[in-house]
């Protein structure tokens, strides 16, 4: 398995020419290993080193399925209680935006575009939720779920040029999990690890099966630019 030491460097290298068709990398790791902040940074860094908007981080949340598909499942209490699990996701939609983020002009240029994002407070998507700029060459995509293949459903991974699996250990996700959710629904320590043995144990299970199927493992790193 290759590692990526510098992924900063590693991701300038893969910057397209202008004209040619946007760079599409995926960024997957387990509930809790940070894979939005590593994604947002990088991205960050990069712009900076450019002097221009040229990358952009965005995540999978948007396709979460609405709560009003949910009540439509055949067991709509077990789809909301196991919401974030892979089947509780448009993966279909997903990969259809992917490849509208590849088209260029007539002129060579990048169309600007929207992308759904999540609003938690709503526990909806949001369809326009974020804006892809037409100076985008790199985009950081970051989710759960981006390398399980047919047999699940999924049809994303082929639509990605690249894939990293963020290289963070179960038992330490857990805990930044279990913080994270204290912190953002104000809950006991109890509570969350309750809440991460209904849900979040199970969906990261599911992650670290496919953790040998990247392209590369990246250590995450606090960064300075």
């Amino acid at each position: 398995m290759r590692y990526v030491s510098d992924p900063i460097e590693a991701l300038l290298q893969q910057l397209p020419a202008e004209g040619a068709p946007r760079r599409l990398m995926g960024l997957v790791g387990l509930p809790g290993a940070g894979k939005s902040t590593q994604a947002e940074l990088w991205a960050q860094a990069i712009n900076e080193r450019c002097q221009e908007n040229v990358a952009q981080a965005i995540s999978m949340d948007g396709f979460h399925l609405t709560r009003a598909q949910l009540d439509q499942m055949a067991d709509p209490q077990e789809a909301h209680a196991r919401r974030g699990s892979f089947w509780t996701f448009d993966p279909d939609g997903l990969a259809q935006r992917l490849e509208a983020l590849r088209q260029t002009e007539a002129n060579g240029k990048y169309p600007e575009l929207v992308w759904p994002t999540f609003d938690h407070e709503a526990g909806d998507p949001v369809p326009n939720g974020q804006r892809i700029l037409g100076s985008t060459r790199l985009i950081i995509l970051e989710g759960l779920y981006l390398l399980l293949a047919a047999q699940d459903g999924w049809y994303v991974r082929e639509r990605l040029d690249e894939v990293w699996f963020l290289s963070v250990e179960m038992a330490q996700a857990m805990q930044q999990l279990e913080a994270r959710h204290c912190r953002v629904w104000k809950i006991s320590p109890a509570e969350a690890q309750a809440r991460i043995a209904r849900n979040d144990l199970l969906n990261a299970q599911k992650v670290e099966t496919t953790r040998a199927l990247a392209d590369a493992w990246v250590a995450p790193s606090p960064l300075t630019f």
